[in-house]
C-alpha cells in the first residue's frame, strides 16, 4: 500500500482528498495543523470505514514539524511515494491595503512551506526512484485577479516551481503534477476567507471597491459547479496515471476563461475580461 501525505488536510480540499485516497487503496497521511483538526479527519474516516488514515501533526513552516511528520511516514512506510501539496492560506484585499507582514505570512505559507515539504520528501523519492509530487495550484496561478494579487503571486509562484521540478525530477522517476482548481466552494470562503485587515477600513480608497468585489466572488463561489471531489479526483489521476501530465486543470469555468486568454488576442481579452471586471467593481451606482 504506497503512502501519501497530503498536507493541510484539516479542512476543505485536503480534509475530501486524503478521504478520496483512502477509499482508493492509498496509506494516506493526512498532516493537519491542531489535535482538534485531527479529530475530525479521524473522526471522518470511521465514518467511511477508513483505517489507513493517519491523521500526524504538521506545521509546513515549522522546519522541525515538517522533518517530524516525513520521518514518521518513513518509519511507518519505508518511504514515500506521493506527496499532495495542498495546504495554504489566503489574502484577499487590494494591493495597498496588505500590510507587509501579511504578504510576507502568505508567501511563508504558501512558497516556502510548499518548497521546504517537498525539499524532505525528495530523497526518499529519489532513492526509490519513483515518486509523484502534486502542487495544488489554482486558475489564480494562470490568471491574475483584481483584490487577490499577492495570493496570485504565490500561485503563478507555485506554477514556476512545479514546471521546473517537473524537469529536474524527470529523470529520477518522481512525476510533478499541478492541480489547477477553479472557484471551490470550501470553508476557504468563510471562516479561512484571509481577508487582510486594511481591507477591511473603510478611509480605504479601495473600500467601497473591494466590497463590490467581494459580493462578486461571493455569487461565483456560491454558484460553483466544481466540488471538493472534483479536485480530489485530478489528484488521484496524478498520482496513479502511468504518465501524469504536468497540469490538470479543473472545473469548466477555469477551462473556458483560460481558453479565451488562449486564444483571443491580448488587447481583446484585457479588454473584454479584466476590463469588463475593473468596470463592474469600479462603476459608480
Amino acid at each position: 500500500m504506497d503512502s501519501v501525505i497530503v498536507t493541510g488536510s484539516g479542512t476543505g480540499l485536503g480534509k475530501e482528498t486524503s478521504l478520496y485516497l483512502a477509499q482508493r487503496g492509498f496509506r494516506v497521511y493526512a498532516a493537519v495543523l491542531t489535535g482538534e483538526q485531527a479529530e475530525t479527519v479521524a473522526g471522518a474516516a470511521r465514518e467511511r470505514g477508513l483505517s489507513n488514515v493517519q491523521t500526524p501533526i504538521m506545521d509546513i513552516t515549522d522546519p522541525a514539524s515538517v522533518r517530524s511528520c516525513v520521518d514518521e511516514v518513513v518509519r511507518d512506510t519505508g518511504g514515500v511515494y506521493g506527496l499532495v501539496n495542498n495546504a495554504g492560506i489566503g489574502l484577499r484585499g487590494f494591493f495597498e491595503d496588505l500590510a507587509e507582514s501579511e504578504i510576507r505570512r502568505l508567501f511563508d505559507v504558501n512558497i516556502f512551506g510548499t518548497m521546504a515539504v517537498t525539499r524532505a520528501v525528495l530523497p526518499h523519492m529519489r532513492a526509490a526512484r519513483r515518486g509523484r509530487i502534486v502542487i495544488v495550484t489554482s486558475i489564480g496561478g494562470r490568471i491574475g485577479s483584481l483584490g487577490v494579487s499577492t495570493y496570485c503571486a504565490t500561485k503563478f509562484a507555485q506554477e514556476g516551481f512545479g514546471e521546473c521540478l517537473y524537469q529536474e525530477l524527470l529523470p529520477f522517476g518522481v512525476y510533478v503534477s499541478l492541480v489547477e482548481p477553479a472557484i471551490v466552494k470550501t470553508e476557504r470562503w468563510g471562516i479561512h476567507r484571509g481577508v487582510a485587515q486594511g481591507a477591511e477600513n473603510p478611509d480605504s480608497p479601495y473600500y467601497r471597491w473591494f466590497r463590490r468585489e467581494e459580493a462578486l466572488a461571493d455569487r461565483l463561489a456560491n454558484s460553483a459547479p466544481t466540488r471538493p471531489a472534483h479536485v480530489a479526483r485530478a489528484i488521484h489521476r496524478a498520482l496513479t496515471a502511468a504518465r501524469p501530465r504536468l497540469r490538470y486543470m479543473v472545473g469548466r469555468r477555469a477551462k473556458l476563461v483560460y481558453l479565451l486568454r488562449r486564444y483571443l488576442p491580448d488587447r481583446l481579452f484585457e479588454t473584454l475580461y479584466f476590463g469588463g471586471v475593473v468596470r463592474y467593481v469600479t462603476r459608480s451606482s
